[in-house]
């Protein structure tokens, strides 16, 4: 499969149809994003994984929008898998990329994560080099909803008094770039208070990715107090989909619900 990415990627950059291609290399015995500009460097390039099993990702598609904003009429290239590739249709939605400038090079995730990350669609639209892993199902969402209510508010306060507040959820989220951050208003948010005030810090965020999370588990897998925050979005996800039909990044075509209801996407 690396062989079909790297070839790929070859293409692109000594075409001259990007100028660099974001993606994962090995450095010092760890995966790292890195920016390629030349197929020389390619020898370094991994897919931020352990035998394909997908242990090391980040938020290539943030770090894009950062790049993006720096070299506005360049074009980048970016390796994706399919919660990836969900982002990228979602932030071209909200006016953050530009599709005309971006080259997606698409991998499919092995079968054991999108098992783990109980994916609805573990594959980008087109993809190199792999087998198409199967749909799972929201296990986890579903075990949840057998409880009872009182029962499940108890158990999403236990957790939600474990936060730290440390942002980690917010700065890794690839789908979080607001040039002001409602997280850091004092009047909602009060400085100093740890946790911070139960349950407003993460009802609040999770407010804000309604219609907006792509189901990446990045939120989950940084978070230091293990609050399970994949699963309070996959139920958000849920309501948005029952409510509007509408999941983030399944189409290019269609707005986010609660856009077309307060208004357009910002420029």
């Amino acid at each position: 499969m690396i062989d079909d990415v790297k070839n790929k990627v070859k293409e692109l950059l000594e075409s001259g149809k990007v100028k660099g291609f974001l993606g994962l290399a090995m450095k010092n015995g760890h995966t790292a994003p890195h920016l390629f500009t030349s197929p020389d460097e390619l020898d370094s390039m991994v897919l931020g994984d352990s035998a394909e099993a997908g242990d090391n990702r980040y938020p290539l598609n943030k770090l894009l929008i950062t790049l993006t904003r720096k070299y506005p009429e360049d074009k980048f290239g970016v390796l994706v898998r399919g919660c990836d590739e969900r982002g990228l249709k979602t932030l071209f939605i909200w006016n953050q990329l530009k599709p005309e400038n971006i080259y997606p090079v698409g991998i499919s995730c092995p079968q054991e994560l999108a098992d783990k990350c109980e994916c609805l669609k573990p594959y980008p639209d087109e993809f190199v080099g792999t087998e198409k892993a199967k749909e799972s199902s929201y296990n986890s969402v579903a075990q949840l909803d057998e409880k009872e209510i009182n029962e499940r508010f108890a158990s999403w306060m236990a957790e939600f008094s474990k936060c730290i507040k440390c942002y980690g959820c917010r700065d890794i989220c690839p789908m979080c770039f607001c040039k002001e951050c409602t997280l850091e208003t004092h009047e909602l948010i009060p400085t100093g208070e740890i946790p911070p005030e139960i349950p407003i810090f993460h009802l609040v965020r999770a407010v804000h990715m309604a219609g907006r999370c792509i189901d990446c588990g990045l939120c989950n897998e940084v978070c230091p107090a293990d609050i399970p925050l994949r699963t309070l979005y996959k139920k958000v996800s849920d309501i948005i989909d029952k409510e509007f039909n509408y999941r983030p990044g399944f189409t290019i075509d269609e707005k986010p619900p609660l856009n077309i209801l307060g208004g357009p996407p910002p420029e």
